[in-house]
């Protein structure tokens, strides 16, 4: 299907409804377009952890082969976001389609970092380095995306392949995070349960 943008504003949603592929038109507050509008969010977030990345002056090597990886799934997302705008009745001949494929392939990106990493002995706190902190938020906003996206598999409206590629990305994006940490020499910050506040000049103490 060909793309032209002639201009940025059209006016045509100034009454509260957008189009989806198809032409028909939705209220901006339907499932579908929270949907599609949380990846557009996760894609964002993911241009942001990029631009983190190109600026990391430790483990460089690491942050372009992480860029890589990341450049390729905004394109997916592009493509999954198209899918998501794509009611049942307005599918067409060559949709592109998350499917089987995709998550394996996510799944292999996970597979090839794992053996870098100790293994965990309790959950880590978002930072580690602007571009480690990025990647937790880009996890929590992926997460999001998957919520919203299942109401729609759970309403018959979208594959369940949508769901479940945002599931494993957000996998991913932990682990990158994680990596991303370990290979520019940084540190992770663990959660300490029941840990007290720090005193005046002082240490921080477990109960």
């Amino acid at each position: 299907m060909a793309i032209r943008i002639n201009r940025v504003y059209t006016r045509t949603g100034d009454d509260g409804k957008t189009a989806l592929v198809d032409g028909s038109r939705v209220p901006k507050t339907s499932p579908r377009i929270a949907a599609y509008g949380d990846v557009d969010e996760l894609n964002s977030v993911l241009g942001l952890v990029r631009a983190e990345l190109s600026d990391a002056r430790k483990g460089a090597e690491a942050a372009s082969r992480l860029d890589a990886t990341l450049g390729f799934i905004q394109q997916e997302l592009f493509d999954l976001g198209s899918e998501l705008a794509t009611p049942p009745a307005g599918e067409y001949e060559g949709m592109i389609r998350v499917g089987a494929d995709n998550v394996t392939r996510l799944e292999g990106f996970i597979d090839e970092l794992q053996p870098d990493l100790a293994p965990l002995k309790s959950f880590v706190l978002p930072g580690g380095g602007r571009a480690a902190a990025a990647l937790h938020l880009a996890r929590t906003v992926c997460r999001r995306a998957e919520r919203t996206v299942t109401v729609l598999v759970d309403e018959g409206q979208t594959s369940a392949w949508t769901a479940r590629y945002l599931n494993r990305l957000s996998d991913l994006l932990f682990v990158q995070s994680r990596w991303i940490v370990a290979k520019s020499g940084g540190t992770e910050t663990l959660w300490q349960k029941g840990l007290e506040p720090p005193p005046a000049g002082g240490k921080r103490r477990k109960q």
